[in-house]
């Protein structure tokens, strides 16, 4: 499993998710954690391919690319809940 967040870097929410990556790093294992800019080619291929409608987003992945959770807006989830999923699906 794999958690992908989208987000823009230049953004309002851009230092929620990095505290957010800092903070789960030091938790939890974040080694498969992958940051990608909504404003590059491949950040927006990755938002038209999983219908993501509102940043940041942050989805958790199995390995063959199939979606486990998605989490989108404002509102960031809890470390726990996503470190659930690297737990229980991983």
């Amino acid at each position: 499993m794999k958690l992908v967040i989208l987000y823009r870097p230049q953004s309002e929410h851009a230092s929620a998710v990095q505290t957010f990556v800092h903070d789960f790093k030091y938790q939890h294992d974040a080694s498969r954690i992958e940051l990608i800019d909504a404003d590059t080619r491949e950040g927006i291929a990755t938002a038209s391919l999983y219908d993501l409608m509102s940043l940041p987003a942050m989805l958790a992945l199995r390995d063959d690319g199939a979606v486990l959770q998605v989490w989108q807006g404002d509102m960031l989830p809890l470390m726990d809940e996503v470190a659930s999923y690297l737990v229980n699906q991983g």
